[in-house]
């Protein structure tokens, strides 16, 4: 079965939330959460700071899944997370293991 990487980009403000969604929707998947910088944030999202910037502090999830569980997540996030700037973008892996 092919699997994917799906990558949200989030507020720092909807952090929380996202990661307690994730940790109870995705069950035995492991996913990273990184601090990042995200540019080109739509401007009404902005901090005065982050205008002089052009950059946004923001938190990178990493998550590997099948297209049925990409799917569901990303039906789940549209119903829970509409109208916060949550950005997200999926592809396809050639490879995915792990070194035991």
């Amino acid at each position: 079965m092919p699997k994917f990487s799906l990558t949200l980009i989030c507020s720092r403000e909807i952090e929380e939330k996202l990661l307690d969604t994730l940790l109870t929707h995705v069950e035995g998947e492991v996913f990273t959460s990184t601090p990042t910088f995200s540019h080109g944030t739509a401007q009404g999202r902005l901090s005065p700071v982050e205008k002089v910037m052009g950059r946004s502090r923001s938190v990178q999830v990493q998550i590997v899944t099948t297209a049925e569980e990409l799917a569901s997540l990303t039906e789940l996030l549209h119903q829970r997370f509409r109208g916060t700037g949550l950005r997200y973008w999926a592809a396809a892996l050639a490879l995915e293991g792990e070194v035991a």
